[in-house]
């Protein structure tokens, strides 16, 4: 009986990993003008949510995790962000986001975020960082 329950436990478990993940690929980038994403940026860490102003800058410049975490670190310090994202006008994004996923990472790689296309891979596949990188190139 045990082990019964602990099998329909871990089924549930499983089963609500892959709805949130499903959930998070399914959210449409929302680009912030850099005045507005600098103000955004400046409150998160005036608020304390330093996680927070990292996923943020993450999401609308493409940076690694460390880079940014440092960039929120200066800002925390006083430092202004120096990333051309936040000094320039956003250039406007793709209408729809392409459904098959070796053209959502042609274009991240186009754009110059190999790093971010490998996450992307490995997100929906299941490979490993070999096996994306290969794949990568091969597109």
């Amino acid at each position: 009986m045990l082990l019964v329950l602990t099998f329909i436990a871990v089924i549930a478990i499983v089963a609500v990993a892959i709805v949130r993940a499903s959930a998070r690929g399914s959210r449409p980038p929302v680009f912030l003008p850099p005045d507005e994403l600098n103000h955004q940026l400046r409150s998160l860490v005036a608020q304390g949510k330093r996680i927070y102003a990292i996923k943020l800058l993450r999401r609308h410049t493409g940076m690694g995790l460390k880079e940014a975490k440092d960039e929120v670190d200066g800002l925390a310090a006083g430092r202004p962000i120096n990333h051309p994202a936040l000094h320039r006008p956003p250039t406007a994004p793709a209408a729809a986001p392409p459904d098959n996923l070796a053209a959502r990472v042609r274009q991240l790689k186009e754009a110059g975020r190999v790093e971010q296309a490998v996450h992307l891979v490995r997100g929906e596949t299941g490979m490993t960082e070999d096996e994306a990188l290969r794949f990568l190139r091969a597109l």
